[in-house]
């Protein structure tokens, strides 16, 4: 049997960034009693944004739903209907309302990616805590920025990889550690499963009131499309990641995290289209090896199979000396060589994140994130390695002290962005 005590395997922020020793003034820091209510608002009401405004608003004794804010005021009026005080829900379609509210201590960051860092650098450097989905960077230079103001401005930054606050993930990643399965050697990160096409959509007017020049923000002008919209716009380079940075980053992030790596030094693979013929820019397969200087990591995305890889759709094995261990959706099973799998302990935990993140705030510890926002920019890069290796189709070796590729100025220019005149990222000082 496998004997795992209970234990929360915390990981700091510490590594990698340095943080500055002064002293900085926080606007509308939570601070006094541990009793008080943290006024919360949710910025982006989609699927994921709904999911914050429960999942926030569940936290009755320690949190208030005090906004929403989306361009599309249905789906913004549809989040503030179901919170439990939806005719106190102030609602904005414009974000900097929210930042400029000093009853509003913390803001979830649920918009689309290309708007994820640019929203969460203003509310960190107007005083807020922040909850930040995943990936929390459209690209590295964002991402950089978005860890180096959080540890500059010692505000709590989570970052929506809640393996990280699954506790079986962390009794697994700890067993790991202590040498349960002896050298890991190769982790494998699976994303697996079938996102069926989305055809083709002409161009047309935004839906009535919607204020489509606001969602486009930092992207380049481009007319209106369906297929551009609600979701979809996952699949487009000027918005999205693709599913390597909307699914895959989970298994990445958790892989990672239990090789003990940070970035790689050599990624390799390939990636395009096999089965999209459609308005889809992004890949529906990518294989990608990610070396590092002991060990692999190993990512597969199949977008087009309704059947499971290795027993998964969406997981993580690590490949040890003494046999495997893996995290998947029914939970983390470790397997010695010619034995049977063993049950050791639960999965991800999106509630159980939301829970930490609102205790480190109500700490103001920073320190105590399960998922800080460098352990979150860290992940959100191999998935922009693996995109960017897809679009220039070729090997790259990444200097990690410089953060850039080595002798390929074309993968270069893809590690970050032109910003459209009044969307550019703020000066963190």
């Amino acid at each position: 049997m496998v004997n795992l005590s209970r234990r929360h395997f915390i990981q700091s922020t510490s590594a990698g960034v340095a943080v500055s020793t002064a002293s900085l003034a926080i606007v509308n820091q939570v601070q006094g009693s541990p009793n008080e209510r943290v006024g919360h608002a949710v910025i982006g009401a989609g699927g994921q944004g709904r999911t914050h405004c429960r999942l926030f608003s569940s936290l009755s004794d320690d949190v208030v739903v005090l906004a929403v804010c989306d361009v599309d005021p249905t789906r913004r009026e549809k989040a503030a209907a179901s919170l439990p005080n939806s005719s106190n829900v102030a609602q904005y379609n414009d974000y900097r309302r929210i930042l400029d509210d000093r009853k509003i201590d913390t803001v979830s960051v649920a918009t689309p990616d290309h708007w994820h860092a640019k929203i969460a650098l203003e509310a960190v450097l107007a005083g807020k805590h922040v909850y930040v989905e995943k990936p929390c960077c459209h690209n590295i230079h964002e991402g950089i920025l978005l860890a180096k103001a959080a540890a500059k401005y010692k505000q709590c930054v989570q970052h929506g990889t809640q393996h990280r606050s699954g506790e079986g993930v962390q009794d697994a990643i700890q067993f790991l550690r202590e040498g349960g399965l002896g050298k890991i050697r190769l982790a494998k990160a699976i994303n697996h499963q079938l996102r069926g096409p989305i055809g083709r959509e002409p161009d047309q007017s935004p839906p009535p009131g919607v204020d489509y020049d606001r969602w486009l923000g930092p992207a380049p002008v481009r007319p209106f499309s369906k297929n551009r919209w609600h979701y979809n716009w996952h699949w487009y380079w000027d918005y999205g990641t693709g599913d390597i940075g909307n699914d895959g980053i989970h298994q990445i992030d958790a892989a990672r995290w239990g090789l003990g790596v940070a970035f790689p030094h050599t990624i390799s693979g390939s990636g395009g289209q096999l089965f999209y013929d459609d308005d889809h820019e992004t890949p529906d397969t990518q294989t990608i090896l990610y070396e590092f200087e002991d060990c692999y990591l190993q990512y597969e995305m199949r977008l087009w199979t309704d059947y499971k890889l290795e027993g998964h759709d969406n997981g993580v094995i690590y490949y040890g000396d003494k046999g495997k261990l893996e995290i998947g959706r029914k939970g983390c099973f470790v397997t010695y060589i010619d034995q049977q799998p063993e049950k050791i302990g639960g999965g991800s935990d999106i509630e159980a994140n939301v829970r930490n993140f609102i205790a480190c705030v109500k700490a103001n510890n920073p320190d105590g994130l399960n998922a800080p926002i460098l352990e979150g920019f860290r992940s959100a890069s191999l998935c922009h390695f693996g995109n960017i290796l897809t679009r220039v189709g070729r090997k790259l070796r990444f200097d990690s002290t410089k953060q850039q590729f080595i002798d390929d100025a074309e993968a270069n220019v893809l590690l970050t962005r032109t910003y459209r005149k009044e969307y550019e990222l703020p000066s963190i000082g």
